[in-house]
């Protein structure tokens, strides 16, 4: 099962759709559509560390299971909806604290 907060390991299309590439991604859409649709949305994370307007900071004290290999950035800008079957395998889960960061830049945002 899928699970908010996870972070998965995913073929991630390029935004001009030129292609993919694999990284990582944090499942943003909720258990109960996790538990009924054959999709997830995510959100891309990257290694690049630059520091983007709708971008947020994640290190291994931002997860709850798993290790990254290096300091990362959730792009909350790039969301996807994936098929579940494209998922290569879970990684870790990011902690309460960092979704709700991530809520609060989403929610801006969409307001």
């Amino acid at each position: 099962m899928i699970e908010q907060r996870d972070l998965l390991l995913v073929p991630f299309p390029f935004s001009d759709q030129s292609g993919r590439k694999v990284r990582p991604v944090v499942v943003i859409s909720n258990n109960s559509f996790n538990g009924h649709s054959q999709d997830v949305i995510v959100s891309g994370v990257t290694s690049n560390v630059k520091k983007e307007r709708y971008s947020i900071n994640l290190t291994n004290k931002n997860l709850e299971q798993g290790k990254l290999m290096t300091n990362c950035m959730i792009k909350v800008e790039n969301i996807l909806r994936l098929e579940k079957e494209l998922v290569i395998k879970k990684i870790g889960k990011i902690d309460t604290e960092k979704f709700i960061e991530m809520q609060s830049v989403l929610d801006k945002i969409l307001r």
